[in-house]
């Protein structure tokens, strides 16, 4: 069963083909890694799926329902949340505040303005449960610019957390990590994946081979493979695409 699905998905800039055609699903409960050279059209499929850029052309089908061109925020509340490659957080925010903000924010209550400081109170202890499913419990009251790298990321997922998705969208979620950071990022994307679909664009081939059960590779704009990890790293257009670099 699949949770969504590209047909003949189409981006074009100024006459510039970004995403060529492009025909995918995602299955459910899947991990799926998005992988390919610089300019391969990751990024602007990944905008495309999210409502950040509308097609030039092709249609988008998610849960059932076309969201074709819809806004981000519409494609949100039908269950599909993402992160993005740069953080963007509130510096001056304890991680708990950005949780119990982004709670806030997706409760139908919070579109009376008249709601009361009171009644966030209540979003707390859920938003300290996501915290605990993290891995940032134990920083709840610390703000966001004292935090490393690695937790303003785990950060990032918890907000995307806090929309329930069904479909989750992570953008290169170890870039600039260390190494014990990628480690932890990658048993958090393996906790956080039960349940849900994921998607991810990730340039290192060691964080895919452990965590995607189905690879896509894009060059030029369009899919050129498809397919698991051992079966994906051994076809000659992906060799030829990466120019020997699917090994490395």
């Amino acid at each position: 069963m699949s949770v969504l699905e590209t047909r003949d998905l189409t981006k074009e800039f100024a006459g510039f083909r970004a995403v060529d055609h492009v025909s995918l699903t995602l299955d459910d409960g899947k991990v799926h890694a998005l992988v390919g050279p610089n300019g391969a059209g990751k990024t602007t499929l990944f905008h495309m799926l999210t409502g950040f850029v509308k097609p030039t052309s092709g249609s988008i089908v998610a849960f059932g329902a076309d969201v074709t061109g819809l806004s981000p925020d519409r494609i949100s509340r039908m269950g599909v949340a993402r992160s993005f490659q740069i953080t963007s957080l509130f510096d001056r925010r304890t991680t708990l505040e950005h949780v119990v903000l982004a709670l806030h924010v997706v409760d139908p209550v919070s579109l009376h303005f008249w709601t009361s400081e009171r009644a966030v109170v209540r979003y707390r202890e859920r938003a300290m449960a996501i915290l605990e499913e993290v891995g940032l419990g134990s920083v709840a009251a610390r703000t966001a610019d004292s935090l490393p790298y690695g937790q303003k990321r785990a950060l990032e997922l918890a907000l995307a957390l806090a929309l329930e998705p069904r479909l989750l969208l992570l953008d290169e979620p170890t870039s600039g990590m260390s190494l014990e950071d990628v480690q932890r990022t990658i048993a958090l994307v393996r906790h956080v994946h039960a349940g849900r679909t994921v998607l991810l664009v990730e340039h290192n081939m060691g964080v895919v081979a452990e965590l995607a059960d189905r690879v896509i590779v894009m060059q030029q704009g369009r899919v050129i493979a498809d397919g698991a990890y051992e079966q994906v790293r051994h076809d000659p257009a992906v060799i030829a695409a990466y120019l020997g670099q699917i090994d490395a």
